[in-house]
C-alpha cells in the first residue's frame, strides 16, 4: 500500500473511531476506555517487537500500532479521565502568565502523559533499526502542542460553537484573533519535517527506511493541514458529523468537539 494513503486510512479511521466512541453515552466510556487499553498495551508491546525489524512492512505496522496508542490517549482526554486537576473555565479579566498557568492546569496531565509514552517508546527501541512508530508519536505530540499553543494565542477559526458539557470550560481559554506570532512558525515547522522526511525516504538505503520517511512526511503534512484550517474560513469538523449520528444530544461530539478531535490526531490531530 502507498505510504501516504496508509497515512490517510489510518488517521481518517482512527479519528472516526475516536469521534464514534465518544459520541456514545457516558456510560458506556469506562468499558470504552479500558477496552481501548487493552489494544495500547499491545501496540506498545508490538513497537518494542517490531524496533528490531527493519523491513518496510514493521515499518507500517509500527506506524498503526503508534495510532493506536495516540488514540487511547486522546480518549482519556475527550472522555475526561486524563485532563488535568482543574476543570474550571478561564477565570475574567486574567492575562499573560496567570492566565497561561490556569490554561495548563486544565490539560497538564494529560501532557505528562504523553511525554512519559514518547519517553517510553523511544527508551525501548533504542538503538534499534525500526523507530518508526516513537517517532510518529512524538511528532503527534508536537504538533499537537504547536495547535493548543496557537489556540491559546488566539486564531480566527476556533470552531468552538458548542463543546460536549464535561469539556465546555476549555473554550474559555481558546482567544480569536487574526493571527498570532507563533502561526507561521508552526506552519513552517510542518512544511520543514514534510520536506526533510520526503527527501530521507528518496535517500535512504533500505525499503523500511524509506517507509518510515514517507509515513513521517505524510503525517507531519496532514499536521499542517489542520494547522492551515485554524485560520480558513472552513469547518473541518464536519467531516466527522457522521461518525456521532444517533447519540443524544447531551452527549454527542458535536462539530466542535469533532475539530478537537482531529487536531489531537494530526496535530494535531491522532490530530
Amino acid at each position: 500500500m502507498p505510504p501516504l494513503f496508509f497515512v490517510l486510512l489510518m488517521w481518517f479511521s482512527g479519528t472516526a473511531a475516536v469521534v464514534w466512541l465518544d459520541s456514545r453515552p457516558r456510560r458506556t466510556f469506562g468499558l470504552s476506555y479500558t477496552l481501548a487499553g487493552i489494544a495500547a498495551f499491545g501496540a506498545f508491546g508490538a513497537m518494542a517487537v517490531l524496533a528490531r525489524s527493519p523491513g518496510a512492512t514493521a515499518a507500517y505496522a509500527g506506524f498503526a500500532a503508534a495510532i493506536v496508542l495516540w488514540g487511547w490517549h486522546e480518549m482519556g482526554f475527550l472522555m475526561g479521565f486524563v485532563a488535568g486537576p482543574s476543570k474550571a473555565p478561564c477565570p475574567p479579566g486574567i492575562k499573560g502568565w496567570a492566565r497561561f498557568q490556569a490554561a495548563t492546569a486544565t490539560v497538564i496531565h494529560h501532557e505528562m502523559a504523553l511525554a512519559t509514552t514518547a519517553l517510553a517508546l523511544f527508551a525501548i527501541s533504542w538503538g534499534q533499526p525500526n523507530i518508526t512508530g516513537p517517532l510518529a508519536f512524538l511528532l503527534l505530540f508536537v504538533m499537537r502542542l504547536s495547535a493548543k499553543f496557537n489556540l491559546f494565542l488566539g486564531v480566527p477559526n476556533l470552531s468552538d460553537e458548542v463543546f460536549p458539557e464535561h469539556l465546555a470550560y476549555l473554550k474559555s481559554y481558546f482567544r480569536k484573533a487574526p493571527l498570532n506570532a507563533l502561526f507561521p512558525f508552526s506552519i513552517m515547522f510542518g512544511l520543514g519535517v514534510t520536506l526533510w522526511a520526503w527527501l530521507a525516504a528518496e535517500q535512504a538505503g533500505s525499503a523500511g527506511g524509506a517507509a518510515t520517511g514517507a509515513l513521517l512526511a505524510g503525517l507531519a503534512f496532514l499536521g499542517t493541514v489542520e494547522h492551515l484550517f485554524l485560520v480558513l474560513p472552513m469547518r473541518d469538523a464536519a467531516l466527522w458529523q457522521w461518525a456521532a449520528k444517533g447519540a443524544s444530544k447531551a452527549e454527542t461530539v458535536t462539530a466542535a468537539s469533532a475539530k478537537i478531535v482531529t487536531k489531537e490526531i494530526a496535530n494535531g490531530g491522532f490530530p
